[in-house]
């Protein structure tokens, strides 16, 4: 089985008045298909930099990154970014729902950016939406709707050009404890597939039963990984 995230000795620093800040350090890690691992830890030891390297949003500053087998600090702006709309799926805290649009419309995005035309697009938005157990919200702005149905909204736009790598930033944190954990329940039966990894990053440990591993970093490094029992049966296959 082919990782679809190879990060070897990573490092990121930022320029900061005086010298560099260096947040990311050696960071050594496959993510592999199937899997939805977690990168846990305190404020500032490094997650959401993390994801950013691996979308390619920051450009670290040594060691390999390599997504679905791209080296991604061998492409060019323009590379970048065809990958992060056609191959990868992103969830945040805040959920970044476009508040002009209704729920409908916000999840057809990512098809209308891969060119695909609106009657189709909203024709799967709409089907993902419904699976998601929001049919009865469809023309809802997010202003209209809970926090864990624009949690929902989110989920579909991010799944609904079938992405071979999904990342979440804080995906429960804006939410209580029952909408966290539906949402978790509902991330693990749709995004977790044979060819997609999942990567979430959490601070809540009430969500960390939800993990095929759970990667735990500090001080901008990796300090243990803790493996679940499906990441165990995935790797025996």
């Amino acid at each position: 089985m082919q990782p679809i995230v190879v990060c070897n000795n990573l490092c990121h620093e930022f320029q900061v008045a005086g010298g560099t800040i260096q947040v990311l350090k050696d960071i050594s890690l496959e993510i592999y298909p199937g899997e939805l691992t977690m990168l846990v830890g305190p404020s500032g030891c490094g997650k959401t930099t993390l994801i950013s390297v691996i979308a390619g949003l920051l450009r670290h500053s040594a060691g390999d990154v390599f997504v679905l087998g791209k080296n991604i600090a061998k492409l060019s702006s323009m590379e970048l970014l065809k990958l992060r709309r056609e191959k990868i799926g992103f969830i945040f805290q805040q959920f970044n729902l476009l508040l002009g649009l209704s729920s409908n419309e916000n999840a057809a995005v990512p098809l209308v950016a891969n060119q695909q035309s609106w009657e189709t697009a909203q024709a799967k938005s709409n089907a993902l939406l419904t699976q998601l157990g929001m049919g009865n919200h469809l023309e809802k702005l997010p202003r209209q709707l809970s926090g864990g149905q624009q949690q929902r909204v989110a989920i579909a736009r991010a799944l609904v050009h079938d992405p071979k790598l999904l990342l979440c930033d804080e995906p429960t944190a804006s939410l209580d404890s029952q909408s966290g954990q539906t949402v978790m329940k509902l991330l693990t039966e749709l995004a977790v597939k044979p060819d997609r990894a999942a990567i979430v990053v959490t601070h809540d440990p009430r969500i960390y039963a939800f993990a095929d591993r759970v990667v735990h970093m500090e001080d901008g490094r990796i300090d243990k990984v803790e493996q679940g029992k499906e990441a165990i049966r995935l790797q025996r296959h």
